[in-house]
């Protein structure tokens, strides 16, 4: 695929009537958010579909925990790498075919990994995924950056950041229910063939620039004078510049190191949820995938009421609302963990905080955090720089866990017995550690 194809769109003459300029803004700003966040939410089914179909592999003899987890932890690898070049390319693509083709490459490699359980084309196939993958989070803020003001950035963020919740969800049930009924080559090739479609109906929803299209940039049309003003003041220097800006500013390091150890209990319970459920719970694989659904639809609320709170309680100050969802999601980890069996609407109570507090958290150090404090021109950078951070944390988590799980892992009388007691304690360590990190960044304020 040539690099030109993804080249922005010219600029068009400015449109003379604001009628016309406040329809036109209407319309697309509604196509953008609409596109960005469904859209988004179904790269994640091609993302996590190995989580649903660990225990069928392990129980068929086909891979174990630990090389499990060195298949899991390459599509991380990938991911990191990925999002930072992609991010940084991001600044410079039209999302019109940048995002719908990032999702296209990522739907046919799972239709191929459902037909080869090979370890090492397994493991080069989902790193590969990886790097596609990390088209969708940079190319959705730069559209949302393009298309949506500062001083509204924290809400709309936070439907954005709803996708992740949303995607998980559509994983979680549609997959295992697939997974249950038919085999676990289903939980890669439906969401395969679902996102080919996908990817074409992106295609004619999403938009280039407002430029393009003759309208102002959206700071000017919002009156949104901090943005304006900042947006000026970076356009004096070169793009480079601008973006490097992103990789000097110290704070920035912070917010990747407390978003990578965030990420090591996030996808702790993406990855080996359904398993710890199935195993140490004793539920079925339906069961599992529905109280992980709960998770994760409450996910889609936790997201939206922390860019709102953050916005009009804090002023736009993210480390308040930080420090408080990180007190909260710790206290739901313990619950999870180390409340007794036999207690289903408790625990189910348990994983709807959770997945409420670990999505604002993945929304504010995940990303918007770093896009607060780093240049307007820069958001893609300063994503996808982020973005190394977070998904090295997860690989990592990978590693790790399947390490964990297959040296606790005993078989009596032909039956598997897990114990999870040193994963546990890993995975609620590296929550500590992270809001610990975020409280440090107290005073940082948004970039004016």
């Amino acid at each position: 695929m040539r690099l030109s194809f993804f080249a922005r769109g010219k600029d068009r003459p400015r449109l003379p009537d604001q009628e016309e300029v406040n329809r036109l803004y209407g319309r697309k700003r509604l196509s953008v958010m609409l596109s960005i966040t469904l859209g988004y939410a179904f790269y994640y089914t091609c993302r996590l579909g190995l989580s649903v179909v660990k225990k069928p592999l392990i129980d068929g003899g086909i891979f174990d925990a630990e090389q499990l987890g060195i298949i899991g932890s390459a599509i991380f690898y990938g991911y990191a790498l990925g999002k930072l070049i992609n991010g940084f390319l991001a600044d410079h693509a039209n999302m019109k075919r940048f995002l719908p083709a990032g999702l296209m490459c990522s739907a046919l490699i799972n239709m191929v990994m459902g037909g080869f359980p090979y370890l090492w084309l397994w493991m080069a196939l989902w790193a590969l995924n990886g790097w596609f993958q990390g088209f969708g989070a940079p190319g959705s803020i730069v559209a949302l950056s393009n298309w949506f003001s500062n001083n509204e950035r924290g809400r709309f963020y936070g439907i954005w950041n709803a996708s992740h919740s949303l995607g998980e969800s559509l994983t979680f049930l549609g997959s295992a229910a697939l997974v249950s009924f038919f085999s676990w080559q289903a939980g890669f090739a439906a969401p395969g063939l679902l996102c080919v479609g996908i990817a074409v109906i992106l295609y004619f929803t999403l938009e280039d620039r407002p430029s393009t299209l003759g309208l102002p940039p959206v700071a000017e049309w919002r009156r949104d004078q901090i943005a304006v003003s900042t947006s000026t003041s970076v356009k004096s220097g070169p793009m480079g510049k601008v973006q490097f800006a992103v990789v000097k500013t110290p704070a920035i390091w912070v917010v990747g190191l407390a978003s990578a150890t965030m990420y090591i209990s996030r996808y702790a319970i993406n990855s080996w949820g359904i398993l710890f459920l199935q195993e140490a719970k004793g539920y079925t694989l339906l069961q599992a995938g529905s109280i992980m659904g709960v998770n994760t639809f409450a996910g889609i609320f936790g997201c939206i009421v922390f860019g709102f709170v953050s916005d009009k309680i804090f002023q736009a100050r993210r480390p308040p609302v930080n420090v408080m969802y990180g007190v909260l999601e710790i206290l739901a980890l313990f619950a999870i963990f180390f409340m007794p069996s036999g207690h289903p609407a408790l625990l189910t109570m348990a994983f709807a905080v959770y997945g409420f507090t670990i999505s604002g958290l993945m929304a504010s150090l995940g990303g918007l955090f770093a896009v607060d404090i780093a240049p307007r021109q820069a958001t893609g950078a300063a994503m996808g720089f982020v973005g190394v951070f977070s998904y090295l944390g997860a690989a990592l988590q990978e590693r790790v866990s399947g390490h964990f799980i297959a040296k606790g892992t005993t078989i009596i009388d032909g039956v598997r017995h897990y114990d999870f007691g040193k994963v546990i304690l890993f995975w609620c360590g590296a929550s500590v550690v992270s809001l610990i990190l975020s409280a440090s960044l107290w005073r940082v304020k948004p970039k004016d």
